[in-house]
Parts: C-alpha cells; sequence; structure tokens
C-alpha cells in the first residue's frame, strides 16, 4: 500500500488536472445523454432529402490583397524580433559588453531588413482598382 502525499507542492495541480478531465467527460456525457432524451425522434423522408434549392454559388474572385499577407508577415517577424529584445533587456548587466555588442549587431540587423523591406515598397498600402 502506498502513502498519499497531500503536502506535495504539486497535489493541487495534480486534483485540479484529474478534476477538469472528469469534469469534461461527465459533461460529454450528460450533454449526449439528454440531447438523445429531448430530440424528436419523427423522420420523414423529406427531411432527410438534401436541400438543393436557391441561387446558384458564384465563384467570386479572391478580393484579399497579398499586400495584407506581407504587412502581416512582416509584422509578426519584427514583433517576434522585437520580443527577443526582453530577455536581454532583463539580465543586460550579466551580459556586459559582450551582451551589448550582440544586441548592436542584432539591431543593425533588423535595421537593414526594414530598409529593404522600405525600399521594395512592403510597407506602403496598395489600393485595388
Amino acid at each position: 500500500m502506498t502513502h498519499m502525499d497531500f503536502d506535495h507542492p504539486y497535489f493541487g495541480v495534480f486534483f485540479i488536472f484529474l478534476f477538469t478531465f472528469v469534469a469534461f467527460f461527465a459533461t460529454t456525457y450528460l450533454a449526449r445523454l439528454v440531447g438523445g432524451v429531448l430530440a424528436r425522434k419523427e423522420t420523414q423522408k423529406l427531411k432527410l432529402a438534401p436541400y438543393e434549392c436557391g441561387p446558384l454559388p458564384n465563384k467570386q474572385p479572391n478580393r484579399i490583397s497579398a499586400q495584407f499577407y506581407l504587412m502581416a508577415l512582416l509584422f509578426i517577424l519584427f514583433d517576434v524580433e522585437i520580443l527577443f529584445m526582453f530577455p536581454w533587456a532583463v539580465d543586460f548587466k550579466v551580459l556586459g559588453i559582450f551582451g551589448m555588442v550582440e544586441m548592436v549587431l542584432f539591431i543593425l540587423l533588423l535595421s537593414i531588413g526594414f530598409v529593404y523591406a522600405w525600399k521594395k515598397g512592403a510597407l506602403e498600402w496598395h489600393s485595388m482598382k
């Protein structure tokens, strides 16, 4: 027989995980049970037929510009790169001059990428006419 240690620091996390697991499956089972009891069992031939009326669907051209995707990609790219600066700022004193040189090079590479995207016109919004 094993001894349960209720004072373990992760016992609460384990209990919440176990409770969530049981609650999820109990809720799913009850929803299926109640749905099966309350659902109407009437089946008519017309109800089982596929719904095929209304106007024919028209194939519409893609009206979303590729410029939108490029702008979003550049935003995510620069946003994630800026996020890398946070750990550097936290440990700035520990890294010393080596960390400063690394960050200057990192910012220089970011600036080169930004200027390249700017010169290529990736940051300008073109109107769709």
